[in-house]
C-alpha cells in the first residue's frame, strides 16, 4: 500500500468511525431528523419491504453501525473498495434526513444546512474515488476480460492442434 493510501484512507474514514460510534452509543440526538425522514419514507418501505425496520431510533443505530464498521474497514484497508461503496450509500439517507436545506425557511440555517449537505457530497465523491481505486493493480473487469481472451486463444490453438492431429491420423 502506498504512503498516500495509508494516510488518506484513515483520514477519509475518520468522520464515519467517530460519528458512527457516537450515534450508535447515543442515537437520541439523531432521532428527530430520522423521524422526519421515516415519516416520509416509512410508508413506502412498509409497502414494498415490510420486513425492513421503520423505527427511527433503530434506523439511526443501524446506520451508525454500518458507518462504524465500514469506516473501520476502510481505515484499516480491509475490503476498502466495498467499504467505500457502503459508506457512500449510507451518506444518501444521512444527508437527506439530517440536512434538508430545501425545507428550511431561516436563511442562516438554510445556508448552514446547504454547506453540510455539500460537505457530504464531497465526502461521497472521495468515497466514489476510493471505491474504484485498484491500487495500481488491474481491476476485476480487466482481469475477467483478460482471462476470457486467453481462454479464447487457447480454444483456437487446441482446435488447430486437433485438426492437425486428425489429419495426420488419416490413413493414406
Amino acid at each position: 500500500m502506498s504512503l498516500v493510501r495509508m494516510i488518506a484512507r484513515p483520514m477519509l474514514a475518520s468522520i464515519f468511525v467517530v460519528q458512527g460510534w457516537k450515534n450508535f452509543r447515543d442515537p437520541e440526538s439523531q432521532v428527530p431528523a430520522a423521524k422526519s425522514f421515516t415519516d416520509k419514507v416509512g410508508p413506502i418501505l412498509e409497502k414494498n419491504a415490510p420486513n425492513l425496520p421503520t423505527d427511527p431510533k433503530q434506523l439511526v443505530r443501524i446506520n451508525a453501525a454500518t458507518q462504524l464498521g465500514a469506516g473501520l474497514a476502510l481505515a484499516t484497508g480491509r475490503f476498502p473498495r466495498l467499504a467505500a461503496v457502503v459508506l457512500a450509500s449510507s451518506l444518501v439517507p444521512t444527508t437527506v434526513a439530517a440536512h434538508p436545506f430545501w425545507e428550511t425557511q431561516d436563511p442562516q440555517e438554510r445556508q448552514q444546512q446547504r454547506v453540510d449537505a455539500i460537505k457530504n457530497a464531497g465526502l461521497a465523491g472521495g468515497l466514489l474515488l476510493a471505491s474504484v481505486d485498484t491500487e495500481g493493480k488491474p481491476g476485476l473487469a480487466w482481469r475477467a476480460k483478460n482471462v476470457a481472451g486467453k481462454a479464447k486463444k487457447g480454444t483456437k490453438s487446441a482446435g488447430r492442434k486437433a485438426r492437425k492431429t486428425a489429419k495426420s491420423a488419416k490413413p493414406s
